[in-house]
């Protein structure tokens, strides 16, 4: 199996892209920069390709998936790259921007703009269930910033985005993933899950062959299903924030 991860230089990405290559998957991984690139030394003589680029930026998300068009078709792709609020950045609107666009907004890119894998994982968190609200201020344009809140709200959008597509690409299998509090730079050393805990079910449900990750349209966590939150599962609410998406990217998905 080839499998694509976003934000593999650390964390839970590195560690999903060691579990694949030792089971003998091809991996191709993802840096922000040219200078994170050279965290994966040892990785890269293993891998597939490396596909450089800022999630942030939209010219960069649209390179990034160029680069991996060009290795080859995806057989699954592990959206893990995620932020919380960005150093310097997260007390002003312009904070949020970072948060949407990593969280959000790279994911749906690159989701649109890579050729289509026959499975798709979006990490999300437990905390998405704090982000049920409106969809008209996604951007945080006209609300005061609050940058726990645009980060659940970034990750109830994104399992709303696993579950839209579940319906709309019966072909695909779409599921989202909630790994926990992590013992990661994201997380701090006092977060109670390990990063090989952390990293197991998006690892499993890319490449394994039980019957149970051939499901799609499910919220996983510890290798097990859940509920999400009401307002992911909700057809209404999915399709007004792919056209919120659409509109914010200048992207349409296919």
């Amino acid at each position: 199996m080839r499998v694509f991860i976003t934000g593999s230089t650390d964390g839970l990405g590195r560690a999903a892209a060691r579990t694949l290559l030792r089971q003998g998957h091809e991996v191709v991984l993802h840096a922000r920069s040219g200078e994170r690139a050279s965290t994966l030394a040892d990785l890269v003589p293993r891998a597939a390709g490396v596909a450089v680029g800022d999630l942030a930026s939209r010219a960069q998300t649209w390179h990034i998936a160029r680069q991996v068009n060009a290795i080859g078709t995806m057989d699954a792709i592990i959206h893990n790259a995620g932020v919380y609020a960005r150093p310097g950045r997260d007390t002003t609107p312009e904070g949020h921007a970072g948060t949407l666009a990593v969280n959000t907004l790279a994911p749906y890119m690159l989701t649109a703009l890579m050729a289509r894998p026959r499975r798709l994982i979006y990490l999300s968190s437990g905390l998405h269930r704090q982000g049920e609200g409106p969809l008209d201020d996604i951007d945080w344009q006209e609300r005061r910033w609050d940058p726990s809140r645009a980060y659940a709200e970034s990750k109830l959008y994104v399992v709303a985005l696993a579950l839209f597509l579940a319906r709309r690409w019966p072909g695909v299998i779409s599921s989202a993933v909630d790994p926990g509090w992590v013992r990661t730079r994201m997380g701090g050393p006092g977060a109670p899950v390990g990063i090989d805990t952390g990293q197991r079910t998006q690892s499993w449900l890319a490449v394994s062959t039980d019957p149970e990750a051939h499901i799609s349209g499910r919220y996983w966590h510890h290798m097990k299903p859940e509920p999400p939150a009401a307002q992911a599962t909700d057809h209404a609410f999915q399709d007004a924030l792919l056209a919120r998406l659409r509109e914010l990217t200048g992207v349409a998905l296919p």
